[in-house]
């Protein structure tokens, strides 16, 4: 199993709405997640707007490019994209570069 971590920056200003919709993620979208390979996926936010990501799976690519197919994804994207910070036209989904991992406590 790959584990992954990323970051991103959310805008300061839209923090609060970032968590409102952090918490009624979309059902089509969990499912989306689930059906593509993404395990225990988690978000942790700061107050200051910077995002850690992390998630379990078999191949991060696979999984990204699972999620690439689906029609939820285009809207999800589309509509968290203003949220972020440093994009540069990017979408969010294409800007989470993993980190390397140097240490694992099994």
């Amino acid at each position: 199993m790959q584990r992954v971590c990323f970051l991103l920056k959310v805008r300061e200003d839209r923090l609060a709405e970032y968590r409102e919709r952090h918490a009624a993620v979309w059902p089509e979208m969990l499912e989306a997640l689930s059906a593509t390979g993404w395990h225990n996926y988690s978000l942790f936010l700061r107050d200051d707007g910077l995002l850690v990501g992390y998630l379990e799976t078999e191949d991060f690519e696979a999984a990204k490019a699972g999620m690439e197919a689906t029609a939820v994804n285009a809207r999800w994207q589309a509509e968290m994209g203003e949220f972020f910070e440093s994009l540069d036209g990017a979408r969010p989904d294409e800007a989470m570069k993993p980190l390397t991992e140097v240490f694992h406590l099994a």
